[in-house]
């Protein structure tokens, strides 16, 4: 008979056992669907030893819940960083099938072995294991980081000075995406100091940035910049105005900061209220659903325009020659409609509309002691005139393809069936257009029947590039902070390499070349204070 050489074991005291079972719970239970959700349990929290040994365990990380909180919102992310969570043998495996040469520079395929730096269960390590200075800095750190984060977002009464229509410090706030913005009217006004003399810029003239049209602090910063690069332009003690019409969340087109303040005296403080920012109208957020029967109620052709505006001020605006049909409408109010060429002045009461010149200025002026609502109804006349020949050189092309047209086609309409210009007359600017939309829209259906393989590889030159810029825009903005700006023709050439997306066909507009990295945006007309409704 054989006889076990293991020695006999004393029994378990009561003190023992429970120790045990306390010591068993430091860890995600297997049938928990707390642990198999967040990775740990309440009782991993309930005393500070035991949410020391939670977050310097060296599995189940305690992370694991904040690490999907955090970066939910980026797929790809969680996708590449799914395997951590897996089991630690899949790397070791997949080490073992590589060349030798390759492994000595992989991870070693021998199992990891306890290190001092994490803590284990108490059943599992061979004696007894306190926590030591590291571990309790580093859990109080990681408290101290979670409390800052929980903090932040209601931070704003302390950072007033960033607080605009929506608290500031947008960035890290938790209500992220929930506000959209449009822009209608931008307009900056400069004034010589010691001449008086005015002049105007275009919008986003020295800056690759859209945001200081919708942040005080970035707007009090863009006016300090404008203010040290004019006198280089023979303007002496700038004072400089802006006049921003901003909607957000489908309101009434309004002011965001008072046009009539030189923003570059402008007090500003992070911890104080700015001044100069002009209220959002929450009275008339009611009008939401109004203002969308209107659009609703339109066709295709006729576009809207609402506005507000404060008392004691008034809108100056231009009416494009392309704008043929445009009529300014009076919703909520009293305005004062001034037609500057015929200087001739109208008043309008609420429900009452006249008919607008094109390729004039008209200034709308508030008289009324509340807020004015009126609305712009306009069609592009220019552009209905170009559907309609486009139209029927499509017509045209489609008739000459399936033999209904028996005529010979002018010299000058060959390419329509060629599709290129290839010698001969010069086509006409409308075939020219045709054509360029043509060549887009074939380029657009070949991208969208393109193989899987193609697409994915657009896909990622797409996000190669977004990096390749981002890191290039860094390096130039850190050079310029340490060793000052270089001219401007320098860091147009620096820009435009950064923008480089060599995978484009040529011609078709970048991302990220509209409005924000472009330093001087192409506007829709040559003066600087037209706004085309």
């Amino acid at each position: 008979m054989a006889v076990s050489a293991r020695p006999a074991r004393a029994p378990r005291g009561p003190d023992k056992v429970k120790k045990d079972k306390a010591a068993q719970t430091s860890g995600p239970r297997q049938g928990s669907q707390m642990g198999k959700l967040l990775g740990f349990e309440w009782t991993d929290v309930s005393s500070w030893e035991r949410l020391v040994t939670l977050l310097n365990r060296p599995t189940d990380p305690a992370s694991l819940a904040v690490f999907r909180f955090l970066f939910g919102m980026f797929p790809y992310v969680m996708l590449a960083s799914s395997p951590l969570f897996c089991s630690p043998e899949w790397p070791r495996k997949l080490v073992a099938h590589c060349p030798k040469k390759l492994q000595e520079l992989l991870p070693l395929r021998t199992a990891p072995q306890p290190s001092t730096s994490c803590m284990y269960k108490r059943s599992r390590a061979r004696g007894s294991q306190k926590p030591g200075l590291r571990h309790q800095l580093s859990t109080a750190f990681t408290l101290l980081y979670l409390l800052e984060q929980l903090f932040l977002p209601y931070s704003h009464f302390l950072t007033q000075g960033y607080n605009n229509w929506t608290n500031g410090l947008y960035g890290y706030s938790w209500d992220m995406m929930v506000h959209s913005r449009s822009h209608q009217h931008v307009k900056i006004t400069y004034r010589d100091g010691r001449t008086g003399e005015l002049g105007y810029l275009n919008p986003g003239v020295f800056t690759q940035s859209r945001r200081w049209k919708d942040h005080a602090d970035m707007l009090k910063q863009y006016a300090t910049c404008l203010s040290r690069l004019l006198p280089k332009y023979n303007v002496t003690e700038p004072q400089i105005y802006f006049d921003i019409w901003v909607s957000i969340n489908d309101r009434f087109q309004q002011r965001i900061f008072d046009p009539r303040v030189d923003i570059v005296q402008a007090a500003w403080s992070p911890f104080q209220r700015t001044p100069w920012l002009q209220p959002l109208l929450m009275d008339l957020s009611p009008w939401r659903t109004k203002l969308q029967e209107i659009k609703s109620s339109l066709d295709n052709h006729t576009e809207v325009v609402f506005i507000a505006d404060f008392p004691g001020l008034h809108l100056e605006n231009f009416v494009s020659e392309d704008l043929g049909n445009t009529s300014i409408q009076l919703l909520q109010g009293e305005v004062t409609v001034e037609l500057v060429a015929e200087q001739k002045n109208q008043t309008l009461q609420e429900g009452e509309k006249m008919q607008l010149p094109a390729g004039e200025y008209h200034k709308v002026y508030t008289v009324s002691s509340s807020p004015s609502c009126y609305m712009y109804i306009y069609v592009n006349t220019t552009e209905v005139a170009l559907e309609q020949d486009l139209a029927y050189l499509q017509e045209l092309k489609e008739k000459v393809e399936n033999g209904s047209e028996t005529g010979p086609l002018p010299p000058e309409l060959q390419p329509l069936l060629e599709g290129e210009v290839k010698g001969g007359p010069e086509p006409t600017p409308l075939v020219q257009t045709f054509l360029r939309r043509q060549q887009r829209l074939q380029e657009i259906e070949r991208r969208r029947n393109a193989p899987f393989y193609e697409r994915f590889v657009r896909f990622l030159l797409r996000k190669l590039f977004i990096f390749r810029r981002s890191f290039l825009m860094t390096c130039i903005s850190l050079r310029n902070l340490a060793l000052g700006r270089p001219s401007l023709e320098q860091l147009a050439q620096e820009v435009t390499y950064a923008n480089l997306r060599p995978f484009e066909p040529a011609g078709e507009p970048s991302p990220v070349n509209t409005d924000s990295s472009n330093p001087n945006p192409p506007e829709p007309d040559s003066h600087p204070v037209h706004s085309e409704f």
